[in-house]
């Protein structure tokens, strides 16, 4: 049966299945304008995923050539999969973040391959055994690269210009820029009175940015300096990705909204305390993150000794990776903040706590140098 939601306002939601993926699937949100209803976030590209899509659309008397627009939260598949397939079907813009436009444009002018020799370098760089990484070459000789997700992904028509209203007629929805999960990541505030009269002000669709119930993943964002020639005219915010997701949370809970729609669980209020959570939850993180580099490790080694939601031998090959650069995104958060450093003449490099520095507490949050916190 068709999963659909009705938010009140003009607002409704989609489940859209994302395939093989604990997560399950993903929210995709319809706004009612003036010019035709507009999608928050598409589905992955998969013919179960189009069929769910199109059939929550019937169900609220809906056609996908009806669709006047596509806002995309970031560049991740499970949400912008379907944003070209929408478009070939409806004539619809898509929007997204110049950010996260520069990734999809990189990964569509790199051979198919280009990722898993990143990927390589990146996990032998951050110690993986040669174990782990011989997979990646095999796959890159083995012609599979072809079944990448995201490869093929469409490069928007419209960019989302942080702190800005949208062009939706009859709707007031404006950007908030949010890096950490990605470069580009976007939350959208329905600068609206919440159809129910709940306290607080509008509605945010928060993308994976703010989740009820997962803190989402905070890797390395893509290092543009492996391909110069791809890159676009658009600074990748400088290597403190989990810096950056902290700032933009607390920009985030300021808003003092009623209610947040966000792209995976459900919808939820008292996103203020949600933030707060999620603040503390990195806090401690961090704090035990200082008593492992008690001794040199490698971001590899370091992942191996963190606490996951399950033991390190049950974790997936995939995941190992995401893991392995969410610990590395941690560590540079440390060295920014000048409590853990790498050790000199280390390759694959180690880092250790620095002698003397706190054991928790961590600096406050701060919005990156030349962004204006409230994400103009």
């Amino acid at each position: 049966m068709t999963q659909v939601t009705e938010h009140g306002g003009g607002v409704w939601s989609l489940r859209v299945p994302i395939p093989d993926n604990p997560l399950g699937h993903t929210l995709v949100h319809v706004l009612d304008t003036d010019r035709g209803p507009v999608l928050v976030d598409t589905g992955w590209d998969d013919p179960a995923s189009w069929a769910e899509l199109t059939a929550g659309l019937r169900a609220l008397d809906l056609d996908v050539s009806d669709v006047h627009g596509v806002v995309i939260t970031h560049h991740h598949p499970d949400h912008h999969g379907l944003s070209g397939r929408v478009r070939e079907e409806s004539g619809a813009w898509i929007a997204m973040h110049a950010a996260d436009t520069a990734v999809v444009r990189r990964t569509r002018a790199s051979e198919p391959g280009t990722w898993l020799d990143y990927l390589a370098r990146k996990l032998a760089a951050a110690g993986a055994p040669e174990g782990h990484i011989a997979p990646l070459r095999a796959a890159r000789t083995s012609g599979r690269p072809d079944t990448l997700p995201g490869l093929r992904s469409a490069i928007p028509d419209r960019e989302i210009v942080p702190g800005e209203l949208l062009d939706l007629a009859g709707r007031r929805l404006r950007a908030i820029w949010t890096p950490g999960h990605t470069p580009g990541h976007v939350c959208l505030h329905l600068e609206e009175e919440h159809p129910s009269r709940l306290p607080g002000h509008g509605r945010l669709f928060s993308g994976d940015h703010l989740l009820p119930g997962i803190s989402p993943h905070i890797g390395l964002y893509e290092d543009t300096d492996d391909s110069p020639e791809l890159s676009a005219p658009y600074e990748v915010p400088p290597g403190d990705p989990l810096g950056d997701y902290l700032g933009s949370l607390e920009r985030v809970g300021r808003l003092g909204v009623a209610e947040v729609l966000p792209a995976h669980q459900h919808a939820f209020t008292d996103a203020a305390g949600r933030v707060r959570e999620l603040l503390d939850h990195h806090e401690d993180r961090l704090t035990g993150l200082l008593g492992l580099l008690a001794a040199p490790l490698t971001p590899w080694q370091l992942a191996e000794r963190m606490e996951w939601n399950r033991p390190w031998r049950d974790i997936p090959y995939g995941s190992r990776n995401i893991a392995v650069s969410e610990a590395e995104a941690h560590v540079r958060r440390l060295v920014k903040l000048g409590r853990a450093e790498p050790v000199a003449g280390t390759d694959p490099v180690e880092y250790v706590a620095v002698r003397g520095a706190p054991g928790r507490g961590c600096e406050p949050p701060r919005t990156p140098r030349g962004r204006d916190p409230t994400g103009r």
